[in-house]
């Protein structure tokens, strides 16, 4: 029988745009199996902020560096209680889908909601997802995946949406409830940081 190799153990470790917080430990007799899985945690581990426990943020790893496996941020959500608790009779709730690409390449499916104190109409509905896909798509074009990833689970991205909404109506809650990475960059695999002219090739 072919001799068992023994199984390293390496740390999962957050990007720096999240402290390098230790997110977990992993085994593997080869670290290049390692690439591509991912680990979820709440954003409350990450901030020690309480009131952060209901969103959860994926993180997946991309190289081996050491001892430690580095990751990428490749998505969040709300937890389902939290988001469930948002559903209430007599308001509407107006959500969208939108894909955007960072500066440094990363796609993007930012999944925005708004949610009413009253019912509103169809008119008013189409208004607030138009300014959704606009504040989301200009936040792409000017910011990094790691700066666009922060604004977006840390509530920057739905204040702005609430600030051009309230011109139409007062939203209950605004925010970005879920989103998903679903084309890395090929230089991901092997730099921190993103070269200075950007490369075309992609893994998803």
């Amino acid at each position: 029988m072919p001799e068992e190799k023994t199984k390293g153990e390496f740390v999962i470790r957050a990007p720096k745009y999240f402290g390098e917080r230790e997110l977990g430990y992993t085994y593997a007799d080869d670290p290049n199996k390692l690439t591509g899985r991912t680990v979820t945690v709440s954003l409350y581990n990450l901030t020690d902020d309480l009131t952060k426990q209901y969103m959860l943020v994926k993180f997946k790893v991309v190289r081996i560096n050491g001892r430690y496996a580095e990751t990428v941020f490749c998505g969040h959500e709300y937890g389902r209680e939290y988001l469930r608790s948002l559903i209430r009779r007599g308001t509407t709730m107006v959500d969208g889908v939108f894909d955007v690409i960072t500066k440094d390449g990363f796609r993007f499916r930012v999944y925005g909601v708004v949610f009413t104190h009253k019912r509103i109409r169809c008119g008013k509905i189409e208004d607030v997802r138009r300014i959704m896909g606009s504040v989301f798509e200009e936040a792409a074009s000017r910011l990094n995946h790691d700066q666009f990833a922060i604004e977006m689970v840390l509530g920057k991205m739905g204040s702005d949406v609430f600030n051009q909404v309230k011109r139409i109506l007062i939203p209950r809650h605004v925010g970005v409830y879920k989103s998903k990475v679903f084309v890395l960059p090929e230089w991901v695999y092997t730099s921190s940081e993103p070269p200075t002219q950007a490369v075309e090739v992609v893994r998803s």
